[in-house]
C-alpha cells in the first residue's frame, strides 16, 4: 500500500520576493494583530508582496485588493504557504 504524503512548507510573508504570493495559514491567527484581521489578513486569504522599503522596513502587501504597509517584524511572524 502506497501512502502519499503531502508536505506543506510554511514560510513567512517576510520571506516572499516581490511579486510572490502566499496563503495565510491558520497557525498565524494568534499572532496577527486585530487591526490587520479587521483589514482582511485572515487565515486562508491570499497575500502578495508588492514592494520593500529602501531600508527593508516596512514592506507593502496586497490583501483582498487593499494595499497595506506592515513592519517586517510582524511580517516575519505571519506564516504562509507559498503559491
Amino acid at each position: 500500500m502506497l501512502v502519499n504524503i503531502i508536505r506543506i512548507i510554511l514560510s513567512s510573508i517576510a520571506s516572499l520576493q516581490i511579486g510572490e504570493s502566499g496563503i495565510i495559514s491558520e497557525e498565524s491567527l494568534d499572532v496577527i494583530p486585530l487591526k490587520l484581521l479587521e483589514m482582511g489578513c485572515l487565515p486562508g486569504t491570499e497575500v502578495e508582496l508588492l514592494q520593500i522599503a529602501p531600508l527593508k522596513d516596512p514592506i507593502y502587501i496586497c490583501v483582498n485588493g487593499s494595499h497595506l504597509a506592515i513592519r517586517k517584524e510582524m511580517a516575519s511572524q505571519i506564516l504562509i504557504t507559498k503559491i
